[in-house]
């Protein structure tokens, strides 16, 4: 599967590289601003100048040309896909089936999370911190090396990711159903508080907001981000939106009557699977379900849900919301496939108990029948 994952990763890595010979792409500017940085450390910052720091030894102290940052940056996009591979597989005790084809084959392989993590740019270096971030959280005393190299790349690139992703192992740990010690659940709480507090103002100053007057910033800045996106071609008028239908956009448009282009109406294939995919929470049984749910399952469901509404306030151009949401959409998948085994589970449970329930009562027929005999 790996292997298989590796080679379709690469393809969509030439088909990014061939995409940017034709249109324009931030992958070239990020090459050609790394290569006017004199001194590695100047570039050391979180957000776009992270990406040149990334690229600036490989660039300027061994040579590598443009296609040689793009496929390095897609292999490094590529570890994302392993290790959220081996996060669904250790998390879950069967393989989900969608209309008999298996769901994590079918998640490894959706075009959109492939393409948008190929190239040199954010995309590829924030999947693989994630990717490398949730693994070590299945496992956080044995995963050091990989919570702390995920957090790194989180943070560097897009600290509100990381923000979102701590709350949510915090909610996660403190809520799921794993017997663990009081004191561990506090201790995981007071770290995450501990943390929010320690990054807030750097990620309130980040994200263009003033920290003494966070609600009104926040309001003039996603005011003026929408109308910037929604006049860069593509735009859709989210400000008037409800919050409900802001989340469908964020989540599952363009569909096929609004694709702007050819990719949009590729895309558009993807987004009909989500919400075939989303609809399988939507069952009687998910809430019961939630409230029992594993840590990791809470987590992904707080991360997923946090992050989708803050993106909608600020996002209002699909090509950007296409791009975004690559970053975020496995764990809603992983919860929507985590839903899926417990409900095999649960009914494996009651046909086990159905089937020693008849057992049991054959043998007390047996019993009193001998015993009528006798």
């Amino acid at each position: 599967m790996l292997n298989q994952i590796f080679w379709y990763h690469m393809f969509f890595g030439l088909v990014y590289w061939a995409y940017a010979q034709l249109n324009r792409s931030d992958s070239v500017n990020y090459f050609h601003h790394t290569k006017d940085w004199r001194n590695w450390f100047d570039a050391f910052s979180a957000g776009t100048d992270f990406v040149e720091w990334l690229a600036f030894p490989w660039i300027n102290w061994f040579g590598f040309n443009y296609d040689m940052m793009m496929f390095l940056t897609t292999w490094l996009g590529f570890w994302g896909f392993v290790y959220f591979y081996l996060f669904f597989k250790e998390n879950l005790r069967f393989n989900p089936k969608f209309e008999g084809w298996d769901a994590i084959t079918i998640f490894m392989f959706l075009p959109n999370m492939h393409f948008w993590t190929a190239s040199l740019g954010k995309g590829a270096i924030i999947f693989a911190g994630i990717g490398f971030l949730v693994y070590g959280l299945s496992w956080p005393a044995k995963r050091i090396f990989h919570i702390a190299f995920g957090s790194f790349l989180c943070y560097m690139v897009r600290p509100h990711i990381l923000f979102a992703i701590l709350i949510g192992m915090g909610v996660g740990f403190v809520l799921g159903r794993e017997k663990v010690p009081f004191y561990q659940k506090y201790l995981v709480v007071f770290f995450a508080i501990g943390m929010s507090i320690f990054v807030y103002e750097d990620l309130v100053v980040y994200l263009g907001y003033d920290p003494n007057n966070l609600v009104d910033s926040f309001e003039e800045e996603s005011a003026l981000n929408s109308g910037r996106l929604q006049s860069a071609g593509s735009g859709v008028d989210m400000g008037s939106y409800s919050m409900p239908m802001k989340l469908f956009t964020f989540w599952f448009r363009p569909l096929f009557i609004d694709s702007p282009n050819l990719l949009g109406i590729a895309i558009s294939f993807e987004n009909a699977l989500y919400i075939y995919m989303f609809s399988k929470v939507i069952h009687k049984d998910f809430l019961t379900y939630i409230k029992i749910a594993p840590a990791m399952v809470k987590m992904s469901a707080v991360v997923f849900i946090s992050i989708s509404i803050s993106m909608t306030f600020v996002m209002s151009n699909l090509g950007i919301i296409i791009r975004q949401k690559s970053q975020i959409m496995y764990f809603m998948l992983f919860v929507v496939v985590a839903f899926m085994d417990w409900q095999k589970t649960t009914r494996i449970k009651k046909r086990g108990e159905i089937f020693n329930r008849i057992v049991e009562e054959e043998r007390k027929n047996r019993e009193e029948a001998e015993s009528i005999s006798t």
